[in-house]
């Protein structure tokens, strides 16, 4: 697999990840730091089983990571996923000199 078939890949299990909003709040609440799952439920009046749910699809597109520490566990951010995810959206992007209007002899 090429890199530009490996950052595609990556960009587009971030981009599944960042689709859904109960993840999109998760994320906002990490913002500021590890939390405990329980806070997380709290804060988002959620069940434990669907935030799981949602934190596992975050943590293996590689957003969050996490630890466990006795029956809970905690969750935070990983800053180098929003290096990737940026540079995602920047390949994504036109490419320098790229042209804005149609070409108007294609459809002739």
């Amino acid at each position: 697999m090429s890199t530009t078939q490996q950052d595609l890949t990556t960009a587009v299990r971030m981009f599944h990840a960042l689709s859904d909003e109960t993840r999109v709040a998760l994320v906002q609440r990490l913002r500021t730091g590890e939390r405990c799952v329980c806070e997380l439920m709290d804060q988002l009046d959620a069940a434990q089983s669907r935030l799981s749910f949602h934190l596992k699809v975050l943590r293996e597109a590689g957003i969050v990571d996490c630890r466990r520490e006795g029956r809970w566990a905690y969750y935070w951010l990983r800053p180098d996923a929003f290096d990737d995810l940026a540079e995602a959206v920047k390949l994504l992007g036109p490419t320098p000199g790229a042209r804005t209007t149609a070409n108007a002899r294609c459809c002739d």
